[in-house]
């Protein structure tokens, strides 16, 4: 049979392998049957296309790159979020069978070239697919940078918890900030891939030389190991490598991702500030970075003094106020505090516990003297404005 013979043969029963090929995927594939009518109808179109694509094919060999392109304009956009590149393929696998069952007997040529036509076509789905995927990363990319900054900015909106929920964020706990410098080459995957082995999501934003990690812990069911059970000043050390040379800060520790705007800007405030401390390590605190943020004026560090150690320390005695401030005024010696508060050096070391007791903050350490000493001067600058903002109140209502 010559060949106008043979495309004349398959046009006329290329309704019927349609009709097989239908009925086949039916019998074969589960995946299918389980579709609503609208998606099982646009696959059909898909290998409707494919048969009617082959014959042109047939015809002239030359036009494979676009034909075998066309096949899936056919189906509309949806189907290649809702239909796995694998099984597209068994898709190609079981309309290339009936047609191979119903071509048998015509010769090898026609043989040969539904095997020829079936690989250029699995190429082509491989590419649609692969397209598809990398306009997704790219959205993916945009949106996430999105997020980042509106939780740097503090700017939330309405529709801010459902651009998280689209890029698959599964943390339901803990949320923390951690910021740093980017390296020259940086490697996105490896920070996604140590994240996970960590049962950690992250959300990673690139600001020119600023790299920003958003933490969360996933609580994924079913997860098992000592990696659960991390805190995040550990989970920041995992992640120190992925950073470029310079200070790695990580804010505080908040209930939620709703909140984490709260632990951006504790952690972008003491990145600000880090090089004023020369022994900081890597990853630091921006709670360690407390006086430094203090001194270059960020409100929110101020507050935390005050509200975290002097307030707390006044609350629960004077005393403890009176020898604290003694203490650091003496260089941190408790036989000059003794001398100077008529009591034993026993007793300035009893006090100095219960202010470690109370704040948490040992007084002794040369670092957190320094933090104890801003907040006591912080403190104090606060508590003598507010008196002088009460006296001409009390004037007025005389």
């Amino acid at each position: 049979m010559d060949k106008a013979a043979t495309l004349t043969w398959l046009r006329r029963i290329s309704g019927d392998i349609a009709s097989v090929t239908i009925k086949r995927l039916e019998d074969t594939l589960p995946w299918y049957a389980d579709m609503p009518p609208a998606r099982r109808s646009a696959v059909g179109l898909v290998a409707q296309a494919g048969i009617t694509s082959f014959i042109q094919w047939y015809e002239d060999p030359t036009s494979t790159p676009w034909i075998a392109a066309d096949i899936f304009a056919a189906a509309p956009r949806e189907l290649l979020r809702s239909v796995s590149l694998q099984q597209t393929l068994q898709l190609i696998r079981v309309t290339v069978e009936v047609t191979e069952e119903r071509v048998a007997g015509r010769g090898n040529d026609l043989r040969e070239a539904i095997l020829l036509y079936s690989r250029d076509v699995a190429f082509a789905a491989a590419d649609v697919y692969a397209r598809a995927a990398e306009a997704r990363g790219l959205w993916d990319a945009r949106l996430e940078a999105l997020v980042v900054d509106s939780i740097l900015t503090g700017e939330a909106d309405e529709e801010l918890p459902s651009r998280i929920a689209a890029l698959g964020w599964h943390g339901h706990g803990e949320v923390a900030v951690l910021v740093g410098t980017t390296p020259a080459q940086f490697d996105v995957d490896l920070v996604r891939r140590t994240a996970r082995k960590l049962a950690v999501d992250v959300l990673i934003g690139v600001q020119g030389s600023r790299l920003v990690l958003v933490l969360g812990r996933a609580r994924v069911e079913g997860h098992e190991g000592e990696e659960e059970e991390l805190g995040f000043q550990e989970i920041a050390s995992r992640l120190e490598p992925s950073f470029g040379p310079g200070y790695v800060v990580l804010g505080p520790e908040v209930a939620a991702l709703v909140d984490a705007s709260q632990s951006a800007r504790a952690a972008l405030a003491g990145f600000a500030v880090a090089r004023a401390w020369r022994g900081a390590p890597r990853p630091v605190e921006a709670d360690d970075l407390l006086p430094e943020r203090a001194l270059a004026g960020d409100p929110l560090a101020k507050q935390t003094l005050i509200e975290r150690i002097f307030r707390p320390l006044q609350a629960h005695s004077t005393d403890l106020v009176t020898t604290l401030w003694s203490y650091l005024d003496n260089g941190r010696s408790l036989e000059a505090t003794a001398r100077e508060l008529f009591v034993h050096p026993n007793t300035v070391r009893y006090r100095l516990k219960r202010v470690s007791e109370v704040i948490g903050w040992d007084a002794t350490g040369p670092r957190e003297a320094l933090i104890l000493q801003t907040a006591l001067i912080l403190g104090s600058i606060g508590a003598a404005d507010q008196v002088r903002r009460r006296a001409p109140l009390r004037r007025a209502s005389r």
